[in-house]
């Protein structure tokens, strides 16, 4: 019998060799084809025309403002120190107040009655400082004589707040206020001397005075 012929060492191995770098070669060749696809998809994103504008977050800084402003709460004109010498000589003239307000809100001009627009706010008498009640900006400044000062500050929401009766007006127009922040001092004035030192006290929404005391308890 022809005895077998024993494979010799040296093909084993080659085949050995063979096998062990085929499939890695393989792999490797998969993975560099997968990671080129990859890397000429993100070139080609990044250079399409218009792709950075879209990315970039939009110009939000005056929506900021404007709802940090309607965030805040309405603080009373003066230092709530003084809050229990505080006495509301008139009141604002509101149809759905009772009888006695609506008196209270009739002031007398020139031999004729005039409804309040807003309230008037005395300190025992003597004058105090004003303050903003609420951030906004110095729409307007008024100097006159016979009535006092006034100052009227915008806000957020188409509000307005507006001091009357004043004197030594410290802002000007434009002028950016902060909630707190003084304007003037109280005086008396000649169209409503029978209420001395005082500050007339506005709110309006949209042009048009509403009742300051839906905002702020007073007295």
């Amino acid at each position: 019998m022809r005895e077998e012929k024993t494979k010799s060492p040296s093909q084993a191995n080659k085949r050995k060799q063979t096998k062990s770098w085929f499939w890695p070669a393989i792999y490797s060749g998969i993975a560099i084809v997968f990671v080129g696809m990859i890397w000429g998809y993100t070139a080609l994103i990044k250079d399409s025309p218009g792709k950075t504008d879209t990315a970039k977050a939009p110009d939000n800084s005056e929506v900021v403002v404007d709802v940090n402003a309607s965030k805040e709460s309405f603080k009373y004109p003066f230092s709530e120190e003084l809050l229990n010498d505080v006495a509301i000589l008139q009141d604002y003239y509101d149809m759905e107040a009772d009888e006695t307000m609506r008196e209270n809100a009739l002031l007398v001009f020139n031999q004729s009655y005039v409804t309040n627009s807003g309230v008037s706010i005395s300190i025992d008498g003597k004058p105090f400082e004003v303050l903003a009640a609420m951030s906004g900006v110095v729409e307007e400044v008024v100097t006159d004589v016979f009535s006092g000062d006034s100052v009227v500050l915008k806000h957020a929401d188409g509000m307005q707040t507006v001091y009357s009766s004043m004197t030594g007006v410290l802002v000007k127009e434009g002028d950016e206020v902060a909630q707190g922040e003084p304007l003037a001092m109280t005086t008396q004035n000649e169209w409503n001397p029978a209420a001395g030192v005082h500050l007339l006290f506005e709110i309006h929404v949209d042009g048009e005075p509403v009742n300051p005391g839906k905002h702020l308890a007073f007295k």
